[in-house]
């Protein structure tokens, strides 16, 4: 029996073109050659903060950020960068009488500001704020903590197959993985997606009829 639902946030709750393109201004490249290299980077299943070292090697993202910070160019997250199906996906979950959450590997002032759009959330965290990242298993464990009755009656719902999908099982959480954005289209049909994702969706619509038929 499913009694929570816990969400990746990248390419799962957000749309992340904007922060994408404003890096791809930081750096000076064009959106379109940032995307394709970080395309690239997706395709052969390497972490995507990969991407921007073909364009300064050496590139320190966590500095990098501060200066975006002090800079005035600084991380944000408004409504409009909100896929239209979070709201009433989150909504009609917890109609249900489901307890929702969100984890995703952002950082503490990510956090901050989804906090701030007041998702209507039973509890949020990043792996900014816990010190460890998916695919982890120590992030996992803390989502196990999070939830009311422990991994194997919540699902973990995100976008990649090796931090969302892959990782998620080998915690011992049911799974689903969300077609959109480059990693949930990509790995959709992909062996180990088909073989450990309980579902795949897309759209968090479909999910209250799943987890609670």
């Amino acid at each position: 029996m499913v009694t929570a639902v816990v969400f990746d946030v990248g390419e799962t709750l957000l749309d992340d073109s904007r922060e994408w393109g404003a890096w791809a201004e930081w750096l000076g490249v064009p959106r379109h050659t940032f995307s394709t290299v970080l395309g690239a980077v997706t395709a052969a299943g390497r972490d995507n903060a990969e991407t921007f070292q073909y364009f300064k090697p050496g590139f320190d993202l966590p500095r990098e950020r501060l200066l975006r910070e002090e800079a005035g160019r600084g991380e944000r997250i408004e409504d409009s960068d909100l896929y239209p199906d979070v709201r009433p996906g989150l909504a009609a979950l917890r109609e249900r009488g489901l307890w929702v959450g969100v984890a995703g590997n952002q950082t503490a002032r990510a956090a901050e500001l989804l906090r701030g759009l007041r998702l209507g959330v039973d509890g949020l965290a990043t792996s900014g704020e816990w010190g460890v990242a998916k695919p982890s298993p120590g992030f996992f464990a803390r989502v196990a903590e999070m939830v009311p009755d422990g991994p194997g009656q919540t699902v973990y719902v995100g976008d990649h197959r090796d931090n969302d999908v892959v990782a998620a099982k080998a915690a011992g959480f049911m799974k689903a993985l969300i077609r959109r954005g480059p990693w949930g289209h990509l790995w959709a049909e992909d062996p180990p997606v088909r073989r450990d994702a309980d579902w795949v969706i897309d759209s968090l619509l479909d999910l209250p009829d799943l987890v609670c038929p």
